[in-house]
């Protein structure tokens, strides 16, 4: 994408690339779009850039609701009434 190209020759030299970097850069950049702004990026995506973006929603929606709900988490009732010695 060549929003994605111009911030990364943007910050390059600026940003050592962490996570806690991107994430910064990715926050401030929103913060300053405008509904308006973010729907003409969304209309200039080909189409794989629209199922890329729409996937990285989902992963990241679907793995905070299951943290959220601690899934994967809870024990079987069933593990936890057997009297193991």
């Amino acid at each position: 994408m060549k929003l994605v190209d111009e911030l990364f020759e943007l910050y390059r030299d600026k940003l050592t690339g962490d996570e806690e970097d991107i994430d910064m850069l990715a926050f401030a950049f929103l913060e300053e779009m405008t509904r308006e702004d973010l729907l003409r990026l969304i209309q200039e995506m080909d189409e794989q850039e629209l199922h890329t973006l729409m996937g990285l929603y989902l992963i990241e929606s679907l793995k905070g609701k299951f943290a959220k709900e601690d899934y994967g988490q809870r024990q079987s009732p069933i593990i936890n009434q057997r009297n193991i010695h």
